[in-house]
């Protein structure tokens, strides 16, 4: 049997198996319990919810996988070529605003480049019956292309306006970050057809790619929009230093000149924790989480919760929740919780969650 076709059975074998997988957690709204929604995945990174309610699922290696209740899993064709090595890979999945009249959704993934690698930002057609991707297009890729393996960033938002937010790493080189002629280390924002908005904050400054929104980011892994519409994201930092941003037009967010923490080596960051101009977190970890998804609740299923930030962690195998108002945190944990790679809310308010270390799809419910 060719080996696609046993990973894509094995994936339907474990689809909606629950039973015996049910584990709970004690939160402060009570007792949730933890579902295994679908296994069998390989370093998952990424879900996303279709209107019908079936699901969309990456996975680092390249595959783009499509679940549906009662029905199993499959494989997806037509993702592009991927690199995935060191970090690279296939990233994020998100389902456009309108997909019940387009069917869009929009990927991100290390894409090769001359000299290496680089974030890219593509759009494609989910075919009606979900079994390929058709007509896709490149929209953005970073520029220059790099060796380095890691740091891609490499989370897409599409805002209430329709242009797309995508985060973008500082691939290793630090200095790269403050420089706005370069994409490493930014946010950058672009129209739906890959065009700049002309309301971008660098636009008319000479010397700078017009695409980018804010800099002096390290690597951010998360990024949502609040009921407010506005942006933030979870970063990784160095050592103690990984961060929660509220990200505005053309802030710069300080690394490598600020940061909390020190680098790995033990030696000290940049200027240290402050500068004028430079954006302070609203919050970081000492010692660092290694941060992934960013979910903002809605508060549909647990009002308590409403507006509350929830990011997994890649290093203590929990998800964090933060109260934006107070920044305290409680820390969700049980054995499936293990290096938690994304965090969504599904329709019905229902938390989801991906899991690397169990290479499953889990939920959290009442």
């Amino acid at each position: 049997m060719p080996r696609v076709l046993s990973t894509v059975l094995q994936l339907i074998l474990v689809v909606w198996a629950v039973s015996a997988q049910a584990q709970t957690i004690q939160t402060s709204v009570g007792k949730l319990n933890v579902v295994k929604i679908l296994g069998g995945l390989t370093e998952p990174w990424s879900l996303a919810f279709l209107p019908d309610g079936a699901f969309l699922v990456t996975e680092r290696g390249g595959r783009l996988i499509l679940g549906e209740a009662g029905k199993g899993a499959h494989v997806v064709k037509g993702v592009p070529p991927v690199v995935a090595a060191g970090q690279g890979g296939l990233f994020d999945v998100v389902v456009a605003r309108d997909f019940a009249r387009t069917r869009e959704v929009f990927l991100s993934y290390a894409r090769k480049q001359k000299g290496g690698a680089g974030t890219a930002l593509a759009v494609a057609r989910l075919s009606d019956d979900g079994t390929r991707l058709e007509n896709l297009r490149l929209i953005f890729e970073m520029a220059p292309g790099s060796s380095g393996g890691r740091h891609f960033g490499g989370r897409i938002v599409e805002a209430r306006d329709g242009t797309l937010f995508l985060t973008l790493g500082e691939r290793g080189d630090r200095p790269a970050a403050q420089d706005l002629g370069r994409h490493n280390g930014k946010i950058v924002r672009i129209n739906r057809d890959g065009s700049v908005p002309a309301d971008n904050p660098f636009v008319s400054t000479p010397g700078a790619l017009p695409e980018i929104w804010s800099l002096g980011h390290r690597n951010p892994q998360g990024a949502a929009l609040d009921d407010q519409g506005r942006l933030w994201v979870s970063e990784h930092g160095a050592k103690g230093g990984d961060e929660i941003n509220l990200v505005r037009r053309g802030a710069n967010h300080g690394w490598p000149v600020i940061a909390y923490g020190r680098h790995y080596s033990g030696a000290r960051i940049g200027e240290g924790t402050k500068k004028p101009g430079m954006e302070q977190p609203l919050f970081y970890w000492d010692p660092s989480i290694a941060p992934s998804g960013l979910m903002i609740y809605s508060g549909k299923v647990w009002p308590a919760w409403r507006g509350d930030l929830f990011i997994g962690s890649l290093k203590f195998h929990l998800i964090s929740r933060l109260d934006p108002k107070t920044w305290a945190e409680e820390r969700l944990a049980s054995s499936h919780t293990s290096r938690v790679r994304d965090v969504r809310e599904a329709p019905d308010g229902s938390i989801w969650f991906l899991s690397v270390g169990r290479g499953a799809v889990f939920r959290l419910a009442p």
